[in-house]
């Protein structure tokens, strides 16, 4: 199977089935709730495709640059940009479509919870990724060889994660049973269709860059770790962008910053 030709199968297709619901749910009137109304879907799942696409390639091109995986040319169409082909690309974009619908489908299927934020708990779990961030640092500076591909798999997703975490881990930790399951459920299936493609040899992970775990025999333990943690800063992402509580957090800031402005501006005269 060519790896376009996995792309259409596994998915193409979920994404036409997933976007042909929500043209029934709108049909038939339902909604999210209106606490999730604050931003566009569509608008949010754009926004997350230009920023994987940007944020993406020069990793991923350095991680092909340096073997710690390589694709099998004879099974992509030879067109690439950099080190990679243009297949990969077309991951990025689709993942987050995938992703962003999929929560959209389970947003008008399960009721949101009505509990209140719990503030604290965006700075513990800022902390908790800013270490496990300097973990992987100290993994890729002392250059342990078996760790390269989770060090620069976490080393690169974590520092978005930490932000978003800072501006709204309480928010995220709210809507936690929606979040959870959307990152959960395409984290698995994207595992599974990937353990498909490694025994393919669609793609290839550089045993020797990879720690000697493997689930089920084929799925490097870094793989299933770069597709959860992808799905997680996609849904972290989307979740912020639709919560009303994002937005008035976002207007609360925007409100400091101008009396800010005004103090320092004001003692300056």
């Amino acid at each position: 199977m060519t790896y376009f030709g996995f792309l259409a199968r596994f998915l193409v297709v979920p994404i036409v089935v997933l976007l042909l619901i929500a043209l029934w749910d709108r049909r038939r009137g339902r909604q999210t709730p209106a606490e999730w109304r604050a931003f566009p879907l569509w608008a949010a799942i754009a926004i997350h495709m230009l920023i994987a696409l940007v944020y993406t390639t020069p990793w991923d091109n350095y991680l092909v640059a340096t073997n710690v995986w390589w694709y099998d040319p004879a099974l992509v169409t030879g067109i690439t940009i950099g080190w990679v082909p243009i297949e990969e690309y077309t991951f990025f974009l689709l993942q987050p479509i995938l992703a962003g619908l999929w929560l959209g489908f389970l947003s008008r299927r399960l009721a949101l919870p009505g509990e209140p934020l719990r503030p604290g708990l965006r700075r513990w779990l800022t902390v908790a990724a800013g270490v496990l961030w300097l973990v992987m640092v100290g993994i890729l500076v002392f250059n342990w060889q078996p760790g390269t591909y989770m060090g620069l798999i976490l080393g690169w997703a974590l520092p978005p994660m930490a932000l978003q975490l800072f501006f709204g881990g309480d928010i995220l930790w709210r809507y936690r049973r929606l979040v959870g399951l959307t990152i959960g459920t395409i984290a698995v299936y994207l595992s599974l269709v990937d353990a498909l493609a490694i025994n393919w040899t669609i793609w290839t992970i550089d045993p020797a860059q990879s720690l000697p775990f493997l689930i089920g025999g084929v799925l490097p333990i870094e793989e299933f770790t770069f597709f959860l943690i992808t799905t997680t800063l996609l849904t972290f992402g989307v979740t912020l962008l639709l919560a009303e509580e994002s937005h008035r957090r976002f207007a609360a800031i925007r409100r400091w910053w101008a009396s800010r402005r005004l103090s320092v501006e004001a003692e300056a005269r």
